[in-house]
């Protein structure tokens, strides 16, 4: 069968021809790959920033954000048939026996190290035509969410985020109140951020580079989000605009941009960062930033790739916006490539809010 794959050694990424794998465990599941979503992670990988193969292996299958449909079951199996759609989880555990979260099935927060991650950390990935993976790691996804259900793991973000907000947040009476929330980026994150926060009941506000019209701020609007452009308006006017910000969702991974909103933000309010920061040289005003945590009562929490927990939630969470936004959710995928087609996707320019690889599909939209 066929598999986009990493050589990090010698750089090179291209179509190989990878043996089919087999179920040789009860409680293992044979899955078709149907879709494997492309997002900036994919893409860095690809520009070798980082990415690692298995041990004892000079390359890896890329892709994490997967849709497939189960072929086969092992014995122990009982839940899940043929045809069911699933997704799997990105991260699994570590194997140190005192890792507290991963033995307690919150690896997402696993203390070593040591976790793996699909298609970026020591294991492979899903952009092939089947993969083998142990039932535990499989989350069921309804056959009416067959056309959005690859954006399953992109949302997993901002519902990990949810989580942590409603137990911060706990520390507060915070009924009666107009929360309101900024989005930072109107990327795939970012737009499935601004969902869950307006399914939450924030008066949402999503700030982003260009300026209207364009393909994301008809879907920010579309949602019921009021969207800005850091191009028109400086981040000062925005926050005059907004009012006291009560949350920032990150998804930019712009460390100059995301520090100078971080200034700003309102009174007990908390910023949640998602992005991985590439730059390197930034200015950040500390004493500002240290006087607003400390006399604000703010909190910043880092989001990773997300447990167990996160995907149910966002299972549950595509099929509301699937009825709440159908048209606005479906048009977040703007292109669909066959896997010989990879590079255009991953390593070209295409672009649009989020591109697919449609394995086995012919043709692109």
């Amino acid at each position: 069968m066929k598999a986009v794959a990493v050589y990090p050694g010698t750089r090179d990424v291209k179509v190989i021809d990878v043996p089919e794998p087999r179920v040789s465990a009860p409680s293992q599941v044979k899955l078709r790959m149907l879709e494997v979503g492309v997002c900036g992670t994919d893409k860095e990988i690809c520009a070798f920033i980082y990415g690692s193969p298995p041990a004892g292996k000079d390359h890896f299958i890329l892709g994490h954000e997967s849709l497939a449909e189960v072929v086969e079951t092992g014995s122990a199996v009982q839940d899940l048939s043929p045809g069911d759609l699933v997704v799997s989880t990105v991260r699994l555990p570590c194997s140190d026996p005192n890792c507290v979260p991963c033995r307690s099935g919150h690896y997402d927060f696993c203390i070593t190290g040591h976790y793996c991650e699909h298609g970026i950390k020591d294991l492979d990935g899903f952009m092939t035509d089947f993969v083998v993976e142990d039932r535990h790691n499989l989350h069921r996804v309804p056959r009416e969410l067959r056309d959005v259900g690859v954006l399953v793991e992109p949302l997993t973000i901002a519902e990990k985020s949810m989580i942590e907000v409603r137990e911060i947040q706990k520390r507060l009476p915070w009924e009666g109140f107009v929360h309101k929330a900024v989005v930072l980026g109107a990327g795939p994150v970012g737009l499935l951020g601004a969902m869950v926060l307006i399914q939450e009941g924030f008066e949402t506000y999503v700030y982003s580079r260009a300026r209207k019209p364009n393909a994301k701020a008809d879907v920010a609007e579309a949602i019921g989000a009021t969207y800005i452009s850091s191009e028109e308006v400086p981040v000062e006017k925005m926050a005059e605009q907004v009012g006291n910000i009560d949350l920032v969702y990150e998804a930019v991974g712009a460390p100059q941009f995301a520090f100078e909103v971080l200034k700003l933000l309102g009174a007990n309010g908390i910023y949640v960062f998602t992005g991985v920061p590439r730059e390197k040289d930034v200015e950040l005003d500390l004493q500002r930033i240290m006087y607003n945590l400390v006399l604000k009562n703010q909190a910043l929490v880092g989001v990773v790739n997300a447990g167990p927990l996160a995907f149910d939630d966002s299972v549950r969470d595509l099929g509301i916006f699937a009825e709440r936004w159908p048209q606005a959710l479906r048009s977040m995928i703007t292109g669909r490539f066959p896997l010989e087609e990879f590079h255009d996707p991953v390593m070209g320019k295409a672009g649009g809010i989020k591109n697919v690889i449609a394995i086995g599909e012919a043709g692109k939209s």
